[in-house]
């Protein structure tokens, strides 16, 4: 019996080729059994070091570390065949200097196998962009609302309501398509601006608050199937509601184990008999 042909896995460079032609489907992804249920679904799964708050409950990103990401995107790689998977730069990674960044992305493509990294910033970042690009590291940018630079910028608030604030996000769209990544997430910014630059720039554009003219989408899957309840960003939709799935199916599983009904003589293992 001939083994089935391994299904081709999309690329950077086919993500970059969906533009203009259909919608890009993204989703962030941490762990196996997740990536397993949406590879099927999605181009592009992003490791996103979203994690931190996510899965660790910390406040911001700042805190993520390389060990933390290369350990989840090994978990994503084990789940996923089809989609291409990106893994984040967490914060202090990247930005001390190109080389640094390449030792850095080097060491996260090695060590998980995924199809490229994404690091935040703009013009500040594109000279490091393109020393990546340059070495084989397929860069995924970020624009806009920056969470690793919540400290600096005000917290987390849209982008893009003073001609300032536009220029900046503008010229940063600029600097990185033109330093050589394949995408951008565009994040919490003024809908008129994200429509404009995605008919702008050469990469394709993932919008995660942004608009829906850009070439993709993204959400944190987390927030997309509803399992923070008491946390809804605007941008957000929950598309199932699992919070209450999961809180109903604990309080059932308690009232059985608390009435002795569960487990039942089929949940458990008996002695055989002799032969």
């Amino acid at each position: 019996m001939s083994t089935p042909p391994r299904q081709k896995r999309f690329t950077p460079a086919d993500i970059t080729a969906l533009k203009g032609n259909r919608a890009i489907v993204s989703l962030t992804a941490y762990t196996t059994p997740i990536a397993r249920l949406l590879d099927a679904h999605c181009d592009m799964l992003l490791v996103g070091d979203s994690l931190g708050m996510v899965l660790y409950g910390l406040e911001t990103t700042v805190g993520v570390t390389m060990e933390m990401m290369i350990a989840h995107g090994q978990a994503v790689m084990r789940g996923a065949n089809r989609a291409c998977i990106i893994v984040d730069l967490p914060f202090g990674s990247y930005q001390e200097s190109k080389e640094q960044a390449f030792r850095n992305a080097a060491r996260l493509m090695k060590e998980t196998g995924c199809d490229g990294v994404k690091l935040e910033g703009g013009a500040e970042m594109a000279e490091t962009v393109a020393f990546l690009v340059a070495r084989g590291v397929p860069v995924f940018g970020h624009i806009g609302l920056m969470p690793q630079q919540v400290n600096t910028s005000g917290g987390y608030r849209s982008k893009g309501h003073s001609d300032k604030e536009q220029d900046k996000i503008r010229a940063d769209a600029k600097a990185i398509d033109e330093a050589g990544a394949f995408a951008m997430v565009i994040e919490g910014t003024v809908e008129p601006l994200a429509r404009e630059i995605t008919g702008t720039v050469g990469a394709a554009t993932i919008g995660i608050g942004a608009s829906p003219a850009c070439d993709g989408q993204i959400l944190v899957s987390d927030d997309m199937l509803g399992l923070f309840d008491d946390f809804k960003p605007r941008f957000v939709k929950h598309f199932a509601d699992l919070a209450q799935v999961i809180s109903t199916a604990a309080e059932n599983y308690a009232s059985e184990v608390q009435a002795r009904n569960f487990p039942g003589p089929e949940h458990t293992f008996q002695i055989r008999p002799k032969k």
